[in-house]
This record gives structure tokens, sequence and C-alpha cells, in this order.
């Protein structure tokens, strides 16, 4: 009987161990828009497994940007897994903005020269939020969203895959 309960202690604590966490988040997509100047334009898709897809187009590694480089090719598509901690801390940047309850629009449409920033999560339970802030300006918490997914950028290990 010592055995059998023995037995039964370690296959629960071997389940429980081995369960990962299920994300709320099904999918994650930052894309940031053009503005009248040399503001980085691209897209970064992150799956729950933490592989993302940087589809970069111009203005998101130059540290002195030109006029020249608007007739150069797009930047290029590349992957990454993005480190555990990053996605981490990710995922609690958002759960800090109460996703599902902010407006679908910020910014302000009479000025012309800023970039735009879509927000685009879909959730583990089907539903999804979409959000567009025009200026990025939205709200504090949603700037530092934004900065952060800029600085996934240059802290992740991206490999071009076109």
């Amino acid at each position: 009987m010592k055995y059998l309960l023995s037995l039964f202690a370690f296959v629960l604590l071997f389940s429980c161990a081995s369960q990962k966490a299920q994300s709320k988040y099904s999918k994650i997509e930052y894309e940031a828009g053009a503005c009248f100047g040399f503001c980085p334009i691209y897209k970064m898709t992150i799956n729950p497994d933490r592989t993302a897809v940087l589809e970069a187009e111009h203005f998101n590694f130059t540290k002195n940007p030109s006029k020249g480089e608007f007739s150069k090719e797009r930047e290029g598509t590349f992957k990454a897994t993005i480190k555990e901690s990053d996605y981490n801390k990710l995922v609690t940047l958002l759960d800090g903005l109460d996703i599902k309850n902010l407006n679908d629009k910020y910014g302000n449409d009479n000025i012309t020269d800023l970039p735009t920033s879509y927000l685009r999560i879909n959730f583990a339970d089907g539903g999804s939020k979409n959000v567009e802030d025009y200026g990025k300006n939205g709200s504090e918490k949603l700037s530092q969203v934004y900065q952060f997914f800029e600085d996934l950028k240059h802290n992740q290990q991206w490999t071009k895959v076109k």
C-alpha cells in the first residue's frame, strides 16, 4: 500500500510539473506604420510558443536614416524565438492594459504626419481586440507596449528568412 501511495503521489506531482501554463493570448501582433519621415515600418507577430515573425519594411535597423532608403527594397522577413523572460514581460504589459476595455481607436486625425500603430490581440477563448492608434499616444501604458515591441527588434536573435 505504501508503494502504491508513493507511486500515485509521484504521478500526480509529475503531471502537475509537466503541464505548461496556457497563454490567454493565441496571437499578439503589432504593426507600426509610416509617417512623413523616418519612422520604422514593420509588423511583428508573436505566438504563444514564443515564435515570432518580423516583417521589416524600412528604417528598422539604420541608426542614421536618409532619404535614399525610401528607394531601397524592404529590409526583409525575420524569424526568432522570443526569450522567455521577454515574452513574460510582454504578457505582463498586455495584462496591465485591460485590453478588452481599450478604445478601438486613438489619435487626432487633424494632424497628418504621424505614424499609426496597430495592436491586434487574439485571445485563446476565440475573442480578439484591435486597437488603432494614430500618433502612438493612446495612453502611457500603450506607449510602453509600443516601445517594448521596438526594443524586441534589437534584443532578440532574428534570422532573415526572405
